[in-house]
């Protein structure tokens, strides 16, 4: 298991071993099968999504907030054991959760010579709500087996020292073209590494590290929780509570994980 001095060193650090409890996962699982199913057992629908129920399964199934939605999978977002390891990992004293996703990358068809591939970014092109400086990272957690043909999450290894860049696309579908494209600082080389892990582990990552996934051809959904988390060491633009930042006072929606 990656310990501080690699994340920091390479920006990421990959679980070799579950961190959450099988049953726990097992019903987190569930609980995506009733949220693609439109089905919110608290009551409450997730927040507006690139996917809704109904849409195309073989895109990215992609749902902003599930744990408002489902008990199980706000269990899972907020259990100790994961901010311990965040902590342990990054050397924060304190660990909170302020936004998730859901995410279920279907198995290419048979028939298909394509699939679904998250392209090359940094989180941070996208995080413009956070004051510069602000320490945050992702737990990526996967609630299915990721082997090589599942197509995993690839990190670039020590990107997050190269700055904001402003290249890449979350949706692009070529890979290879967009690592091509990306212009990267003189004097650097580009190293992905694959992020392969059982059930119940996860991976963690820099907001600046360059990442992304190819197609999953494994027959079996690809599914995971993207959870993005802060550091006591974070502020919102102007400390306002908009975007998404929005929920971040409410701890039933953004539980502190680890600390205060």
């Amino acid at each position: 298991m990656t310990n501080r001095g690699d994340y920091n060193a390479d920006g990421y650090a990959i679980s070799s071993q579950p961190i959450l409890p099988t049953e726990l996962v097992h019903r987190a699982n569930e609980g995506m099968d009733a949220l693609i199913a439109g089905e919110y057992k608290t009551g409450n629908p997730p927040e507006s999504s690139y996917w809704s129920p109904g849409d195309d399964p073989q895109k990215l199934i992609k749902i902003e907030m599930p744990q408002i939605a489902n008990l199980a999978i706000h269990e899972l977002v907020g259990h100790p054991e994961l901010g311990k390891w965040v902590a342990e990992v990054t050397g924060a004293r304190k660990v909170q959760v302020w936004w998730v996703q859901l995410l279920h990358k279907p198995a290419v068809l048979a028939a298909a010579d394509t699939g679904v591939s998250v392209g090359w970014h940094q989180d941070k092109q996208y995080w413009k709500i956070w004051e510069e400086g602000s320490e945050l990272f992702t737990a990526w957690v996967a609630i299915s087996d990721v082997t090589a043909e599942a197509g995993p999450m690839w990190f670039v290894r020590g990107s997050h020292k190269w700055g904001l860049l402003n290249q890449g696309n979350f949706y692009g579908e070529d890979l290879e073209l967009q690592k091509g494209e990306i212009s990267l600082p003189t004097g650097e080389s580009w190293e992905d590494v694959e992020a392969t892990m059982p059930a119940g582990a996860a991976s963690l990552h820099h907001n600046l590290v360059f990442h992304g996934s190819p197609p999953n051809r494994s027959g079996k959904p690809r599914r995971s929780f993207a959870i993005h988390m802060c550091s006591g060491n974070a502020r919102p633009v102007d400390n306002t509570r908009e975007g998404l930042a929005r929920h971040l006072d409410n701890k039933d929606y953004c539980p502190i994980v680890f600390g205060e």
